[in-house]
């Protein structure tokens, strides 16, 4: 099975040794995203719903270039720095999909990339 790597400046530039998304076959695995803009390669946000909301934009400028929407995700994988999070988040990301939610877990960790609150990873299909 063929891959192809997913990259666009929409969404901000992997910050280790891997790519923002990579398509297999129908199925397009995104990377975890945080919430950096991608204009400025910073955290511009101040609280957690700003967080999620950017995150999501992230993860719709990845599944955009891949030419597919929140419509072809099949699962989801948030992560949190605290669980305490879990409703904020939530309200926020249950906004960008219409009905027919993926799958998905929600967990709390130690840490996160640049001290963020919320990642989120992402897999969709054609």
């Amino acid at each position: 099975m063929e891959k192809k790597i997913i990259n666009t400046t929409n969404a901000p530039a992997p910050i280790g040794p891997y790519n923002q998304a990579v398509q297999a076959g129908n199925f397009l695995f995104i990377s975890g995203q945080v919430a950096i803009n991608p204009a400025t390669g910073t955290i511009d946000v101040t609280d957690t719903i700003g967080e999620a909301h950017q995150v999501m934009h992230n993860l719709k400028a990845v599944l955009s270039e891949a030419g597919m929407d929140f419509s072809n995700v099949v699962k989801t994988t948030i992560f949190l720095s605290d669980m305490n999070l879990f409703a904020t988040v939530n309200e926020v990301y249950g906004k960008y999909f219409q009905g027919n939610f993926p799958a998905r877990e929600t967990v709390a960790v130690k840490g996160l990339p640049k001290n963020v609150n919320v990642e989120i990873s992402m897999i969709a299909a054609k």
